[in-house]
């Protein structure tokens, strides 16, 4: 059984750690780090899921990103990650679920994410919805996805994937 709670700043150190040992260290160098570097997650959708043990099993994690020059609000869905001893019993879908719902409801539109799409494609993220959309290299056009959370989300949204730079909120996403 898990508790699915929004992450609060006495967590940052144990989810850190999590993002640590599923992505490994060196994580940070990544491209989506350079989209997040300097700019406050999206508080209300970030999430943690407490073991019947009280520890940290799962987390997932979102952040406010523009697209193009229109500077089209949206959501970068990740890092997500499962306790290895947690895997395979459904959590990282469970915190998926969640906290795309949680972000519909709070007036979120668009959603990105860099990953596996076969994984993805259950929770509704797709290649093609990306199709008009590049993101910061290194990263592989392939693994680029996208999901609107209300239809024709997306529709005339292209460009590059860049940083919000300004203060979060889902107004006009």
């Amino acid at each position: 059984m898990f508790r699915i709670l929004r992450e609060k700043p006495a967590d940052v150190d144990e989810v850190e750690l999590l993002f640590d040992l599923a992505f490994a260290p060196g994580r940070s160098a990544l491209s989506s780090y350079r989209l997040r570097d300097g700019v406050a997650p999206v508080a209300d959708l970030c999430l943690v899921a407490r073991d019947e043990y009280d520890a940290i099993a799962g987390a997932i994690r979102y952040w406010p990103v523009r697209v193009g020059e229109a500077g089209t609000p949206a959501l970068l869905l990740g890092p997500v990650a499962v306790h290895p001893t947690r895997q395979g019993e459904g959590l990282g879908a469970l915190l998926i679920a969640e906290s795309l719902e949680r972000a519909r409801e709070r007036g979120w539109s668009r959603v990105i994410l860099v990953g596996d799409e076969p994984y993805y494609r259950r929770f509704g993220f797709s290649r093609a919805a990306a199709r008009r959309l590049d993101y910061p290299p290194p990263t592989n056009p392939d693994r680029l996805l996208a999901r609107a959370l209300e239809p024709g989300a997306f529709d005339g949204v292209e460009g590059l994937v860049g940083r919000w730079e300004d203060e979060v909120g889902p107004a006009s996403a």
